[in-house]
């Protein structure tokens, strides 16, 4: 290594590497694993056979998963497919503001930002977190317990079943923050809710409600989260009439706006969050699926996920590698705004400012990236 590379090396290379080897062990921290009872259809645990629990638990991230918590979950989702006595899987987060809103931004920004070779190894092991839930062997529900952002959207679709609060809030994030859901939703979303709607998740990244959630088929039930006056309360949020908008259109499931926002924004805040609803919703599948034939059972959802898994397959290798590269320009400009931004500067950077200053040949610098963050005069 000759003396400038030296140099170089010496100022900017992380003094600790990440460790992408996944030791089969589920950390302690980040990742929770509990086998609960399954139950009958009078509610009573059945001896000897259980429902897996797998729960992201990073609270003060909403639930963004760091390399370890990935890791821990291919453990976790191995451990439960692989037990004779696990009946189904339930994959959630702690909390009830956020199931999972995708990949660490914090550790995007500090660490795999400018360094795709480092990114690349991370997303052999985000892939393998998506094919570890399409290759259980044991039927897995999504319990949203929140918000499905991001790459929380690609594993919670990457399940069997959502249930989900009604509270909760869908969609993607890629182009606003310097990435494409290439992660699984690109394949998945088609699939799932049709080319139309597929492109206007995936590209406009507009967060949409469990209502709309459930009315596109990516949920298999939502059911009531808020308690006002200890009775349950549908999302006043969302619209969830089945009303017609001026063009006959149906507007279930579409967020209120103006004054009747502002009202319905009151009125959440009177109540309070109780998942109590869900867990029954949750329960009450896991005990259908557990009076079913398991080989049967294992069988149909195998040859169910398929449409899912093919495309899957067909495009993760290609989806990693151009992740990897693209962590040396718009993903590293997206995940540091987002990480260094407030709520008063926004998370965002001048997408306007990038596309005159691209349109005109202006390369790639440090200079750009610094010029695009929010609050940047």
């Amino acid at each position: 290594m000759n003396d400038t590379i030296a140099s170089i090396v010496a100022q900017t290379a992380p003094e600790v590497l990440v460790d992408h080897n996944r030791t089969g062990d589920i950390p302690t921290q980040g990742v929770l694993y509990e086998k609960r009872p399954a139950l009958t259809t009078q509610g009573e645990p059945v001896e000897d056979l259980y429902n897996a629990w797998i729960t992201l638990d990073n609270l003060a991230q909403y639930n963004s998963y760091t390399t370890e918590m990935v890791k821990g979950a291919i453990s976790a989702f191995g451990k439960a497919s692989n037990s004779r006595d696990v009946n189904a899987v339930v994959f959630t987060g702690s909390g009830n503001k956020a199931f999972c809103t995708g990949g660490n931004t914090k550790e995007y920004a500090e660490y795999y930002a400018g360094n795709p070779q480092e990114y690349r190894q991370y997303m052999r092991l985000f892939n393998d977190m998506v094919s570890a839930i399409l290759g259980c062997d044991k039927p897995v529900v999504c319990r949203v317990n929140g918000m499905r952002i991001g790459g929380g959207q690609e594993i919670g679709m990457a399940c069997d079943f959502s249930i989900s609060q009604d509270l909760a809030l869908f969609g993607q994030a890629g182009p606003k923050h310097g990435s494409a859901a290439i992660g699984g939703s690109t394949d998945f979303l088609p699939i799932m809710i049709g080319s139309e709607q597929a492109m206007v998740s995936g590209t406009l990244c507009e967060p949409f409600s469990a209502h709309k959630a459930y009315r596109l088929g990516i949920c298999h039930e939502i059911v009531p989260a808020l308690k006002i006056d200890g009775q349950y309360v549908p999302n006043p949020m969302a619209i969830t009439d089945r009303m017609l908008d001026e063009f006959g259109r149906i507007i279930h499931g579409e967020f209120r706006q103006g004054a009747e926002r502002e009202k319905a924004k009151q009125l959440l805040k009177t109540g309070e969050v109780d998942l109590t609803a869900l867990d029954q919703k949750v329960e009450n599948l896991c005990t259908k699926l557990l009076f079913t034939f398991p080989e049967c059972m294992t069988k149909s959802v195998e040859e169910l996920r398929k449409p899912k898994l093919q495309a899957w397959n067909r495009n993760k290798e290609n989806s990693r590698a151009w992740l990897a590269l693209n962590m040396m320009n718009e993903a590293r400009t997206g995940f540091r705004a987002f990480n260094e931004g407030t709520r008063e500067s926004g998370r965002e950077i001048d997408f306007v400012a990038l596309r005159q200053a691209l349109a005109k040949g202006t390369p790639w610098t440090p200079q750009l990236i610094e010029g695009l963050m929010p609050g940047h005069d």
